[in-house]
């Protein structure tokens, strides 16, 4: 894995005004679990409201974010390694519904190569799953609900149908009412996650989710691998939603190269800021 930005000849320190830590060395050439944790290794301070909020996605050279509803025909090993670092480093992973259908999504797994570093930092054993749904249809016999290291959440609105929330309740599921409509709030699910201890967070999609949190100003950093493939199709781009009225900044931070994957990080330019509420 190669170091591309900042530039191997940079000095030590000498990252984006964006970046609180010295860049890693330039060059990576086989670089082990603990080496890509301390590259990816969530900021200090956090954000105002105790929250840190990265999302990770991959996307075609051509742009799509998945090829047949799912994400692995664009994925590679590298792409995998660092999908399962930034998982080991989070305290929760926020995902939409459809992506867990979509995706088969299962628990996180609890591996010991990070236990020392999760326990040292005050974390579980794993990072727990925290499902974004307004209409609840989910299946919560599934693994991701009935047999996780630890328990998967459900973020939704105060419009949940009543009958699945009686499913879930029934389950055993905990429900997280983080809005006032049919669906989870992008700036409430920071507050009751933060709240319950979670403030490493990561946000794997989908679109709508994303796009969600993008539009409301509520995302701290973008992990993006393009990988070196063309996808055609009707494919969504990484994030979906209502044009902004104009582009969001982001500062790129760092690149990283493998197999012609190219890994980026971005921080957000602003810090994220809940929307202004009345009297």
């Amino acid at each position: 894995m190669r170091r591309l930005f900042p530039p191997p000849s940079a000095p030590s320190g000498a990252t984006s005004a964006a970046s609180h830590a010295p860049a890693p060395p330039g060059e990576l050439p086989t670089p082990g679990l603990a080496e890509l944790a301390e590259a990816y290794a969530y900021p200090e301070p956090v954000a105002a409201d105790g929250c840190w909020v990265r999302a990770n996605m991959v996307a075609s050279a051509d742009g799509a974010a998945h090829h047949g509803h799912r994400s692995q025909p664009l994925s590679g090993p590298a792409d995998m390694r660092v999908f399962g670092v930034l998982r080991a480093l989070a305290d929760a992973v926020v995902v939409g519904a459809e992506t867990v259908r979509a995706e088969g999504y299962r628990p996180a797994r609890v591996r010991a190569e990070f236990a020392e570093r999760r326990a040292a930092a005050g974390q579980a054993p794993a990072a727990a799953v925290a499902v974004v749904s307004a209409a609840l249809d989910l299946d919560f016999g599934a693994p991701l609900f009935a047999a996780p290291a630890v328990p998967t959440l459900v973020l939704t609105g105060a419009g949940a149908p009543a009958g699945r929330l009686a499913a879930a309740g029934e389950a055993g599921v905990e429900v997280v009412v983080a809005g006032e409509g049919a669906t989870a709030e992008p700036h409430r699910v920071r507050a009751e996650l933060a709240a319950r201890g979670l403030t490493r967070l990561l946000a794997e999609g989908g679109p709508r989710v994303l796009g969600a949190f993008a539009g409301a100003r509520a995302l701290d950093e973008l992990c993006l691998t393009v990988a070196p493939r063309i996808a055609l199709g009707a494919a969504p781009r990484i994030t979906t939603g209502p044009e902004l009225p104009s582009p969001l900044d982001f500062h790129l931070t760092d690149l990283l190269e493998e197999d012609g994957f190219l890994f980026h990080r971005y921080r957000s330019a602003e810090p994220p800021r809940p929307p202004a509420t009345d009297g």
